[in-house]
């Protein structure tokens, strides 16, 4: 995934100030698409900076137990598999 040029509270922080005035010309300030923003503020609508950064927080360990999980998902059907071969 690529890395974004912007961290979680500077997008918030963009959208507050595409509130303020058009989104047309916060996305030329910035030099991000339109659309860009429109799905940032589908993200991060109705966050503080703050509610930003826990948020990637959460997805982080979300990602972390999600592949401890499939590890031992997958440790478990390796031992079926042998207890289920006749010796």
């Amino acid at each position: 995934m690529r890395k974004s040029r912007y961290t979680e509270e500077k997008m918030v922080q963009i959208l507050r100030e595409a509130e303020e005035t058009s989104i047309p010309k916060v996305a030329k300030k910035y030099g991000v698409s339109q659309q860009t923003l429109y799905a940032w503020r589908k993200r991060f609508h109705g966050l503080d900076a703050s509610d930003a950064k826990r948020l990637k927080q959460l997805e982080q360990e979300n990602t972390r137990l999600k592949k401890l999980v499939a590890e031992k998902e997958l440790s478990i059907e390796i031992m079926k598999e042998i207890n289920a071969k006749k010796w």
